[in-house]
């Protein structure tokens, strides 16, 4: 039987401890900790050690725990201004976020602590009772904040069973659950004897030197035997991250499709944001609650007078078109509110407006911005690709063309379209692809021909097709994820073993 010296040194380290952790059996310097596994399943293959594999799942604090932690929890919090007399939904509004009252209304209905009836929220006897128990919930977010820790560690800590646990899991990204992996090394008998037996190493040669030639050394030893069909540890090249391998390949395509890329600002105004692209001042999308406005700076300066005078003639009255526009009055100071852009459209719209004249094929690719509540299909900031082309006898199946070719190129066979509404686009129409593996048909933005409402405003005679297409859920299906947020997390072993090409 051939035992190599490092094998050597730690069955020899065994031999006096008996059992050990990796960093344990390293601690000498003699073997590195990386290496010490290694050696370790060699000498369990030669019945020399065994090795004991343990799986534990640790629990550490997520972003919304610290939240928890700060605020406290949605339906507590609630709960304390149903105690205080504020009942009813719309007063409850007033005093809370619009996702903190979902998400607590939620909890209650959940709990049995109360429900809504004429709009104002009553407490079942449980509800009355809900602030006066034990919170053990809390307790184990405090444990969490210092250190993490295993599930039987916290049970006994907290003296609870695992439904408090659990109930937190549930809570999005409160809490997140891992498993990691232990090892135990322990000499075997045979490991024992072996050793009191005596192991002679020096009549073996690991490394044939020139000096073991020279001297003829080599022939008074015998050579270490090498198993050359074993297995080599994974190497991991650098490469780019998926997600952004993902983007390259995007941008490669519309180029190679004749199209150039543009940028534009993160923070814009309503106007070009919204009313650029006849989207009426009263639509829900322009809402505090769905939008992400701006204190610094609070309000961005409008363009020249005269274009924002035509768009506001568009929207009162339908400016020199057919068209009766949205009616109503328009405000310029809602238009003048400085924004992080919802969507990339603000900065193709912009372009247009510089670029009145045929041809145009531009599109980009960033970031936009929405007051969105996080899950796993949604993100407040997310990655848009969008694009416009301008020229003289465009017509819709031009649009649906340019679309399909994209789609193809990307790797998709199966491609259709749908009917879909927008302000800013006649007709409209909503690209989905198939996936055979999810056996459903996929929704990945929306396109269409610019109504006359926004092109006149703007100087241009020319049909504009239009589209913004969603990036995150295409990177989904061709990364083959259910959750979003994968795409941001420093997950190490996921990026090693994505593929480097889609």
């Amino acid at each position: 039987m051939e035992i190599r010296s490092k094998e050597i040194e730690i069955l020899k380290l065994l031999y006096k401890i008996e059992e050990g952790r990796p960093s344990e059996l390293s601690s000498t310097g003699a073997v590195k900790e990386e290496a010490v596994m290694r050696i370790a399943f060699s000498l369990e293959e030669k019945d020399l050690a065994e090795v004991e594999k343990n799986i534990e799942t640790i629990y550490s604090l997520g972003e919304e725990g610290k939240i928890l932690l700060k605020k406290g929890f949605p339906e507590d919090r609630i709960i304390e201004l149903v105690s205080e007399d504020v009942k009813s939904i719309r007063e409850l509004s007033k005093n809370l976020p619009k996702d903190i009252l979902e998400i607590g209304l939620g909890w209650i209905k959940r709990k049995d602590l109360g429900y809504i009836e004429n709009g104002k929220i009553k407490l079942t006897d449980k509800g009355d009772e809900w602030l006066q128990r034990d919170r053990i919930d809390y307790r184990i977010l405090e444990l969490l904040e210092d250190t993490d820790m295993g599930k039987e560690e916290i049970l006994e800590r907290v003296g609870c069973d695992a439904e408090i646990l659990d109930e937190l899991k549930q809570r999005d990204q409160a809490i997140k659950e891992e498993e990691e992996t232990s090892y135990r090394i322990e000499i075997t008998e045979r490991g024992k004897e072996v050793i009191e037996e005596g192991i002679d190493e020096e009549n073996k040669i690991r490394d044939l030197t020139s000096e073991d030639i020279r001297s003829e050394r080599w022939k008074k030893k015998s050579f270490m035997e090498y198993d050359v069909t074993k297995p080599v540890s994974e190497k991991f090249p650098g490469k780019k991250h998926p997600y952004q391998h993902l983007m390259d390949e995007m941008r490669r395509v519309f180029r190679d499709m004749g199209f150039k890329e543009i940028k534009g600002d993160t923070i814009e105004s309503g106007f070009w944001n919204f009313d650029a692209l006849f989207q009426p001042q009263d639509h829900p999308a322009r809402e505090m609650q769905d939008t992400l406005y701006l204190n610094k700076p609070e309000v961005l300066e409008l363009p020249e007078e005269e274009l924002v005078e035509r768009v506001k003639k568009m929207h009162k009255e339908g400016g020199n078109i057919n068209s009766e526009g949205w009616g109503g009055e328009w405000n310029k100071e809602l238009a003048k509110m400085a924004v992080l852009r919802t969507h990339t459209t603000a900065t193709t719209i912009r372009y247009l407006w510089k670029n009145p004249n045929p041809p145009v094929k531009v599109f980009s690719i960033d970031r936009a911005y929405r007051r969105e509540t996080v899950d796993a299909t949604h993100l407040p900031q997310f990655y848009q690709l969008d694009g416009v082309v301008m020229d003289k006898d465009l017509s819709f199946k031009n649009l649906l063309g340019f679309l399909a070719e994209f789609y193809s190129r990307m790797g998709f066979e199966d491609i259709r379209f749908r009917p879909g509404y927008f302000p800013y686009t006649e007709p409209s129409v909503e690209p989905e692809v198939y996936i055979e593996d999810l056996n459903e048909w996929i929704e990945l933005g929306g396109a269409g021909v610019f109504r006359k409402e926004v092109t006149e405003p703007l100087g241009i005679d020319y049909p504009v097709l239009a589209w913004g297409l969603g990036i995150g859920r295409l990177a989904m299906i061709k990364l083959g994820l259910n959750d979003l947020r994968k795409l941001y997390e420093s997950d190490i072993d996921w990026l090693r073993r994505s593929p480097s090409c889609l």
